[in-house]
């Protein structure tokens, strides 16, 4: 494996767990990583709580936007090494082929979008959707990228989407 990696998070809406997924990455896996985002039917605007979350967390949200898996579909788009599903509804739509043929795993994560109610239980399903990649997303950079095969990486990122 490389040295340095990019990294597709997908989500249907792209608005929330994988714009946070990608700025989470970005930060801790500078500089061996690059972080992107996108969705199959992207909403056109980041969530104000997933934003509100990265800035309590003092994550840079300069550049953050929805955007549309296809815009990584192409020959001109960087190459993946990673593509992770962070949405159930993603996870089961037919992706896009990816140039290079990336690991790709499923990591599912509750919407905190699709939780109603105060803003207080709103701002705690965004913190607990944050949590929970956080934690995936730091056992993942603690893997031995260099040192493992390609069958021990890909049955190590499958077990983080399970934690």
């Amino acid at each position: 494996m490389n040295a340095a990696y990019n990294v597709l998070f997908l989500c249907t809406g792209n608005s929330a767990r994988s714009i946070m997924a990608e700025a989470i990455l970005n930060q801790k896996g500078r500089p061996n990583f690059s972080a992107y985002s996108a969705g199959s039917h992207p909403g056109g605007r980041v969530n104000p709580y997933a934003i509100r979350q990265l800035e309590l967390a003092k994550l840079p949200t300069a550049g953050l936007r929805s955007k549309s898996w296809d815009e990584f579909a192409t020959s001109a788009a960087p190459k993946m090494n990673f593509v992770f599903t962070v949405c159930d509804n993603a996870a089961r739509e037919v992706c896009p082929v990816w140039p290079g043929q990336p690991m790709t795993a499923h990591w599912g994560v509750p919407d905190p979008t699709a939780v109603a109610g105060i803003p207080e239980q709103i701002e705690r399903a965004f913190r607990d959707a944050f949590v929970t990649l956080e934690r995936r997303i730091s056992l993942f950079l603690s893997l031995p990228l260099v040192n493992l095969d390609s069958l021990a990486i890909k049955r190590q990122i499958a077990e983080i989407g399970r934690q």
